[in-house]
């Protein structure tokens, strides 16, 4: 019994010493939550940004946008958009990346007709579409999780552009967040 003892209090050390020697790779953490902080001076929008990172080079997220104000003659309400990303950095989810996203949106009905006499506007209830796109951007992150990033984005919309002045979406931003 004793013997038995001694080789489990020897497997056990060796197995805690082993725990101790592992590094911990200070950027390989899996949640982000950004924040955007242009938008809102540009745009009198907010956009919230969750993203989970699936290893070194891919992860995927998603990104809501809320207008707040009419600062701007801007002509959507809210969009919700899920997005994968491909990163080329050498940092874990970080550096120059790739992304494809799509756009739930719901868009003011304004439309502007251009005849040969004047400019005719109509205004209708608020179109609902969905878009597809594609972007590009980089990512900074620090050893303890702050995070800088900058993106942009192109798509286009799927089914009701007729219905509205609009037949593409724009993603652009610069988020400050913080890896957990």
């Amino acid at each position: 019994m004793k013997y038995f003892l001694f080789i489990a209090a020897m497997l056990l050390s060796v197995f805690g010493v082993k725990a101790q020697n592992e590094q911990i790779n200070p950027y390989q953490k899996n949640n982000e939550i950004k924040i955007d902080v242009i938008q809102p001076l540009l745009s009198g929008s907010v956009e919230a940004v969750y993203e989970r990172n699936f290893n070194h080079k891919s992860s995927l997220g998603i990104s809501g946008v809320y207008l707040f104000t009419e600062k701007i003659d801007d002509d959507m309400n809210y969009s919700l958009t899920p997005y994968y990303r491909r990163y080329f950095g050498k940092k874990y989810a970080a550096g120059f990346f790739l992304e494809g996203f799509g756009m739930f949106s719901s868009i003011d009905g304004k439309k502007v007709y251009d005849t040969e006499e004047r400019l005719t506007f109509t205004e209708g209830s608020d179109v609902y579409d969905l878009s597809l796109g594609i972007g590009l951007g980089s990512k900074w992150i620090t050893k303890s999780g702050f995070i800088v990033e900058a993106n942009f984005g192109f798509g286009k919309q799927l089914f009701n552009a007729e219905k509205t002045d609009h037949n593409q979406v724009i993603r652009y931003g610069i988020k400050l967040g913080y890896r957990f």
